[in-house]
């Protein structure tokens, strides 16, 4: 009597796990390098040669007092700058430009006044 389906094909005895060769242990390195390089960018960007400055990351070690002299600086050379570009502009949008940087120096006179506030912890 014949049956319906054929028998399921026998096991291949030669079949390899991946881990199972010699390389596998570096290819498994490899693709977990290449998995991190498309999947897990800040790694690289972290490991890279050209670090960025660190101030400029969220850096908790970081104080209050450093943070707000440089925001401080920032802003009073962000004034600085809009000042010396509105010189150069016609009168219609040199008015702009004043306020803008009127703006920019009244965020610069209140993170002095924070500042003039911060303790220091010893």
């Amino acid at each position: 009597m014949k049956k319906p389906t054929p028998n399921p094909p026998e096991p291949d005895t030669n079949t390899t796990s991946p881990y199972a060769c010699v390389d596998s242990k570096k290819l498994h390195k490899a693709a977990d390098r290449a998995l991190d390089y498309y999947l897990n960018p800040s790694a690289r960007i972290m490991s890279s040669a050209n670090e960025p400055e660190a101030m400029y990351l969220a850096n908790p070690s970081y104080n209050t007092e450093s943070l707000l002299a440089n925001a401080s600086e920032t802003l009073g050379s962000a004034s600085e700058m809009l000042n010396n570009f509105a010189a150069s502009l016609d009168p219609s949008h040199r008015k702009t430009a004043l306020g803008i940087a009127q703006v920019v120096m009244l965020g610069e006179l209140a993170v002095n006044q924070a500042l003039d506030h911060v303790e220091l912890k010893n």
